[in-house]
């Protein structure tokens, strides 16, 4: 490591003062500081969310589950709320890396880092999610802008993130199994007034939502539908754990169990 200055604010108005200087958010750090020791990363200054209770907890409100940006993927996983109102999202949370990864990581710090592999930002674009800052709200289709690329500003904090509580929905994921990343993950959420959302992870330059899925689906809700529904390998990524033809293959695996499962 290297030397840095460490700032812990008691609120979030103070946090968004001292990035907006400059400074680095830190939330779980689950990347930020693995960064810093590989020397992939060198802010001057972090400043630590984790002292700012108005960043935690969950609730509901019309409609709508709200999850504050510092709230740990255990305690998604863990709560009954999100448990009665959105079941895929607490599967999610509860196989996302290890216990020590669920123990520190925060909805919030992975949205805003947006991994090409990361579960959060497929349930968000599936759930048609609002991401709150302290000084706007942005939609998902807006947030998630590519490789490790938000619609977020310099400076600018996620406070909390919106979710619409669907009719039915599930996420499946094929793991990596060293990262526990997903190879190719698929969040498929029907809503309340019928339309479905289909958002894969894994797959390419970010998240992205499988139009000719979502128009199968918006026919017909089920497996099968979706069994003659092929992606383009041009789209996907290829690596030494799957080429794009893999990987191509495996969306419309997932997307088919995603279905039985948000039936089931």
């Amino acid at each position: 490591m290297y030397a840095f200055t460490y700032e812990r604010p008691a609120t979030a108005a103070d946090a968004q003062k001292l990035a907006q200087a400059g400074g680095k958010l830190l939330a779980g750090g689950q990347t930020l500081l693995a960064s810093m020791k590989l020397r992939l990363a060198a802010p001057e200054q972090l400043v630590d969310l984790a002292g700012i209770a108005d960043l935690k907890g969950i609730r509901r409100e019309a409609g709508t589950l709200t999850i504050g940006a510092m709230t740990r993927h255990c305690d998604v996983a863990e709560s009954a709320e999100v448990r009665a109102d959105i079941p895929a999202l607490a599967e999610l949370a509860g196989h996302i890396g290890d216990k020590q990864v669920r123990a520190m990581g925060t909805i919030g710090g992975s949205v805003a880092n947006n991994d090409p592999a990361a579960d959060y930002p497929a349930a968000l674009m599936a759930l048609g999610a609002t991401v709150h800052t302290g000084t706007r709200q942005i939609k998902a289709d807006d947030f998630f802008q590519g490789l490790f690329a938000t619609a977020l500003e310099d400076g600018e904090l996620i406070t909390a993130i919106g979710l619409p509580i669907p009719k039915r929905a599930a996420y499946v994921k094929f793991v990596q199994p060293a990262s526990r990343f997903a190879l190719i993950g698929v969040f498929v959420a029907q809503l309340g007034d019928g339309s479905v959302r289909v958002a894969v992870t894994g797959g390419g330059n970010g998240v992205f939502r499988h139009a000719g899925m979502e128009a199968a689906l918006g026919k017909q809700f089920s497996p099968d539908a979706v069994a003659g529904v092929k992606t383009d390998e041009a789209e996907m990524s290829s690596d030494l754990h799957g080429s794009a033809a893999y990987r191509a293959h495996l969306v419309g695996v997932m997307t088919q169990r995603a279905v039985a499962q948000a039936l089931a």
